[in-house]
């Protein structure tokens, strides 16, 4: 089986900080990277130490949410400078992997 070498990327932010449409618009429309996932947690909590969940008594929900994507490695560093204007330092996580390809 034959490998590319790719770099992934992890974001984490918050529902209530209104970034995941304008990542994923950012992401798909201008920078077309191959792939993006968008997960939603039940809690957590960041640097502040301020926890984020949800319960039964919620009305606005302000859950964590974690923006996963992949590309070749140069692609990735060129997509995160252009980001570094919406993104907090401290929340983008990045990591090599290898991805297969066919034949």
């Amino acid at each position: 089986m034959k490998h590319r070498d790719v770099m992934m990327v992890r974001i984490y932010c918050t529902e209530g900080e209104h970034l995941m449409k304008k990542l994923l618009a950012r992401l798909h429309d201008e920078e077309k990277v191959w792939g993006v996932t968008v997960f939603r947690g039940i809690s957590g909590f960041g640097k502040s130490g301020h926890i984020h969940s949800s319960d039964l008594l919620d009305l606005s929900l302000d859950l964590p949410l974690t923006i996963e994507f992949f590309d070749e490695p140069g692609k990735v560093q060129r997509i995160l400078t252009h980001l570094n204007d919406i993104l907090k330092p401290g929340h983008v996580i990045t990591w090599a992997a290898q991805v297969n390809e066919a034949g």
